[in-house]
């Protein structure tokens, strides 16, 4: 793996059992958004924190919903992203800070996508970065 890459573990479904999710750090997400074939940028935080800016042409999917009980999983969250994404395709997930994202990234590679990456820092990284993003 180049140094852009880790691998981490992140609890799917099953929680109990770990899922080796790899993990990239912004400035390799952003290249490999530019290579061919690209990866495309799955933003699965809430659809407020996404309004208030996100990479541009990426995908949001709220993996977590806050709802008056609290916060929870999306429950839709895999047949959501099968409506968008072939199982095939080349995938950086991310979120704010890169925890949801890890859980997210893991439930997908449990799913038998093949090409996932969870992004390390998440949406913040990216801003502090100065990379560039769309309001």
């Amino acid at each position: 793996m180049s140094s852009y890459c880790s691998m981490g573990s992140a609890s799917g479904l099953l929680g109990s059992n770990p899922i080796r999710v790899s993990t990239i750090n912004v400035d390799g997400a952003k290249d490999l958004l530019t290579k061919e074939p690209p990866y495309r940028y799955l933003d699965v935080r809430t659809e407020e924190e996404f309004k208030k800016g996100h990479v541009e042409n990426s995908v949001n999917i709220p993996y977590m919903l806050f709802t008056p009980q609290g916060p929870t999983k999306n429950p839709s969250f895999r047949d959501q992203v099968l409506a968008v994404f072939n199982k095939e395709d080349p995938i950086v997930v991310a979120c704010q800070a890169g925890s949801r994202s890890a859980k997210a990234a893991a439930d997908l590679v449990e799913a038998e996508f093949k090409n996932v990456m969870n992004v390390e820092g998440g949406y913040k990284a990216w801003v502090s970065k100065g990379f560039p993003v769309k309001s």
